[in-house]
């Protein structure tokens, strides 16, 4: 199950003082059908910079998450990886065929260019800030992983990579994707 997260959004009121808009469970979460502890959680979303933040109007709020962040935008999420060992009774062939269902429930078919290393290796058209918050992680490359403790901080420039969890429990992280160009 998706660890539940509180989204508390600010505003302005008809005297322009600030205000609470919005306070309660985020609802933009999708959550793997086959791994209940695998998923994400929209926060925010902005289609193109600069924001704006005149009137209120949840910028998640049924919109399908996908995997990528809008052209020209951003994504703000909670995302969690269940502990890889879930899967182990899987044959090689069975996990690429989860990874590629889910990649595609996410519009993001195209974004699997290597999986040879990992079954959910993917390369993403932006910049990702990437905090672990709770758990533990490997960050995969082509060449190299990163072992992960909670709040270390990767900055995921477009390349080609996947998270694995070598751990008993989900691993809880915070992303935000910026739509960038190159590589």
């Amino acid at each position: 199950m998706l660890h539940p997260a509180r989204r508390v959004v600010t505003g302005h009121n008809a005297e322009g003082k600030s205000i609470v808009v919005s306070d309660g469970i985020a609802a933009n979460t999708v959550s793997n059908p086959i791994r209940p502890n695998r998923g994400l959680t929209n926060l925010w979303r902005m289609e193109k910079m600069p924001p704006d933040n005149g009137a209120f109007v949840d910028p998640v709020a049924g919109v399908k998450i996908g995997l990528e962040p809008p052209k020209g935008g951003n994504v703000f999420r909670f995302f969690q990886i269940a502990p890889d060992k879930e899967e182990a009774h899987l044959s090689p062939e069975e996990r690429q065929q989860r990874a590629a269902a889910i990649f595609t429930g996410m519009g993001a078919a195209h974004a699997r260019v290597d999986t040879r290393r990992h079954p959910a290796m993917h390369k993403t058209e932006s910049v990702d800030y990437i905090i672990l918050l709770a758990g533990e992680v490997t960050l995969l490359l082509d060449e190299g992983e990163v072992a992960m403790k909670p709040f270390d901080v990767v900055i995921q420039r477009g390349t080609n990579h996947a998270w694995r969890n070598d751990g008993d429990v989900p691993a809880v992280l915070c992303g935000v994707l910026i739509a960038a160009a190159g590589a």
